[in-house]
């Protein structure tokens, strides 16, 4: 067993790595998988890999991103795997603090308790040189163990994130919790990992759908804990299952913003100014009913809190556009310098349609008459350009400075 020369080693001095004796050379595939505590099964664990490697006809590594308290990092050495040894710091920390060791072009993620067949990497292989960017593991496409998932997770937890998280992101995924997974290094890089927690997992299925990644499933095999063997989900109670899909959830909310903002922004915005523009001339009836200043009151809430909705929804896009398609969309749709001119002459209007009012008001010993009054008609409809030409150029600016931000802050990394 040989640690990196501190030299060469560590962006963090807290950070070890620990090398075989047998070490392979200029590997293709890096197995990258987080520990902790695993001593029952790492032995096992690490030979399934080997085997995997074997069968799938690849030079691979085994980079097991270590955290423990027992022997695991010296049985996984003697087993012939790389030992990053890292403070307990979370599932998605590990994988942060392993992307600058991984020296395959394509990266296989999941657990060392056996409970993933890595004897059958084979499909995961075959996928990368088929030129697929992320490859997902389904459980639901291969096979489950008896006793492998409580029944709570299979028939009700996964199936329904799964199924919010495709309603969110129109994919099309069919087991977004599994632990087995494989991307090319390049895009793992790109992905900018944020979430230290359970969270990495969703936030990786999630950016490789804003990624546009070349994607596909394979199917793998899911077993059942070993015998004397406790979960990490068991080890930290009762409430650990809810809290990691709380966490999960959160994430694809947060990611997938635009959905709950975009597009019912648009309708609420075509609702109101439908309500509002043909009022502006004074009160409509319908049938039985009468249209008046109350209904263009509601229309003007509606194309407010629509318009708002909507910028909220093209910001969300530009934040998390990892192909450069939104910025180039909306920088196209809201140019600087057209759109705040409009929004300008929408407020000089807005005041314009107020002046009636004001007029009245100051005419009329400061009352503003009759509802139904043309003045007042005239009156919300300034109102509500004024209030939406202010919206519109302060999202021109956000737009604009967010589409400078994150154009520097994503420059291409290279394989």
């Amino acid at each position: 067993m040989s640690s990196l020369p501190a030299a060469e080693a560590t962006l963090d001095h807290k950070i070890e790595l620990l090398q075989p004796a047998q070490d392979v050379e200029e590997p293709e595939l890096s197995i990258v998988i987080p520990a902790l505590d695993e001593s029952l099964t790492i032995t096992e664990f690490i030979a399934w890999c080997h085997e995997g490697l074997q069968v799938a006809n690849v030079v691979g590594e085994i980079l097991i991103v270590d955290s423990s308290t027992d022997d695991t990092a010296a049985l996984a050495v003697a087993a012939g795997a790389r030992v990053l040894r890292v403070p307990k710091r979370g599932l998605g920390r590990a994988y942060m603090d392993a992307i600058p060791y991984i020296r395959g072009r394509w990266v296989v993620m999941g657990d060392a308790d056996c409970t993933y067949d890595f004897r059958r990497l084979a499909p995961f292989v075959e996928r990368f040189r088929e030129g697929y960017e992320y490859v997902m593991g389904s459980r639901w496409k291969g096979s489950i163990e008896p006793g492998a998932m409580p029944a709570l997770h299979r028939y009700f937890g996964t199936p329904l994130t799964t199924w919010i998280l495709n309603r969110l992101y129109s994919s099309s995924f069919s087991d977004i919790h599994c632990g087995m997974r494989g991307i090319t290094l390049n895009a793992l890089k790109r992905m900018d990992l944020q979430s230290e927690s359970w969270e990495y997992a969703s936030e990786i299925v999630l950016k490789s759908v804003h990624m546009d990644l070349k994607t596909t499933e394979v199917p793998v095999t899911f077993i059942k804990d070993r015998e004397g063997r406790l979960s990490h989900h068991k080890r930290s109670g009762w409430f650990s299952p809810w809290s990691a899909a709380w966490i999960n959830l959160r994430a694809m909310f947060v990611y997938g913003a635009e959905f709950f903002v975009l597009k019912p922004g648009l309708i609420l915005l075509a609702l109101g100014l439908l309500l509002t523009i043909p009022l502006s001339g004074g009160v409509i009836d319908v049938g039985f009913a009468s249209l008046s200043l109350y209904t263009m009151l509601l229309g003007f809430a509606l194309s407010v809190v629509g318009l708002q909705s909507f910028c909220l929804g093209c910001l969300a896009q530009v934040l998390f556009d990892y192909t450069g398609r939104a910025r180039r969309r909306w920088s196209r749709v809201f140019p600087y310098t057209r759109t705040v001119a409009l929004s300008g002459l929408m407020v000089l209007l807005g005041v314009a349609l107020v002046v009636p009012l004001v007029l009245h008001w100051l005419g009329n010993q400061y009352t503003l008459g009759a509802p139904g009054a043309l003045h007042n008609h005239l009156a919300v409809m300034g109102l509500t350009l004024g209030v939406m030409g202010y919206q519109l150029f302060a999202f021109t600016l956000m737009l604009h400075g967010s589409i400078l931000a994150t154009t520097r802050r994503r420059p291409d990394v290279g394989d």
